[in-house]
């Protein structure tokens, strides 16, 4: 089961942007905060600036552990070349996120539960593990007596995503593979992301 404890769409108004592009999302109708003085917005100031960049991309990948998000940070500062660059593409790796991206399931949330329960496999091989992050060439699979479930045949059809060029997907086979770990620029946010305010944040 996902460890976050709000419901998803509180982080959408807390943040004040449809976070997931969803059509459902309550951000559409109430474009404020939730609670008593939701509707107070202040102008931020640059630290502010940084930890909303924060919280949007940890958000975005189904709200991210603190703990887990700063070792992303540190392996991304340890790789070579731009750092928010391999912050983003490290991100990507992940299992759930590429379970989402290939599109067998409607959100994120349901991805790291859909990967959870065993319903994917690696190379073949079964994996549970939502933060497994893949290499380039990496074949993911929905296991046969997973591919008739209504939510995986109802997110092949939505019309909702579309297929970023870093994935390919068989859908008749319900396979694809993870091609290479995208750029900043690649990757189909519905909203901005500034991962350079995010290495701030933390190398402040």
């Amino acid at each position: 089961m996902s460890k976050r404890i709000e419901a998803k769409y509180k982080i959408n108004r807390r943040l004040g942007v449809n976070l997931w592009g969803r059509p459902k999302s309550p951000l559409n109708k109430r474009d404020y905060g939730p609670g008593q003085h939701g509707q107070r917005r202040r102008k931020p100031t640059d630290f502010g600036e940084q930890l909303m960049a924060k919280q949007k991309l940890k958000g975005y990948y189904g709200n991210i552990s603190e703990r887990q998000f700063r070792r992303y940070y540190s392996e991304a500062v340890r790789r070579k070349g731009d750092t928010s660059e391999n912050l983003i593409g490290l991100l990507e790796r992940r299992l759930d996120a590429a379970v989402y991206r290939m599109r067998f399931v409607p959100t994120v949330f349901a991805a790291r539960q859909f990967v959870n329960h065993g319903h994917i496999k690696v190379n073949g091989r079964r994996v549970n593990i939502p933060s497994y992050l893949l290499k380039d060439g990496d074949v993911v699979e929905v296991k046969e007596n997973s591919r008739e479930i209504i939510m995986v045949l109802e997110a092949i059809e939505s019309p909702e995503r579309e297929l970023p060029d870093y994935v390919s997907v068989d859908y008749n086979k319900m396979r694809g593979t993870f091609v290479r770990a995208p750029k900043l620029s690649d990757v189909p946010y519905p909203v901005q992301m500034e991962p350079h305010l995010v290495i701030e944040y933390y190398s402040r």
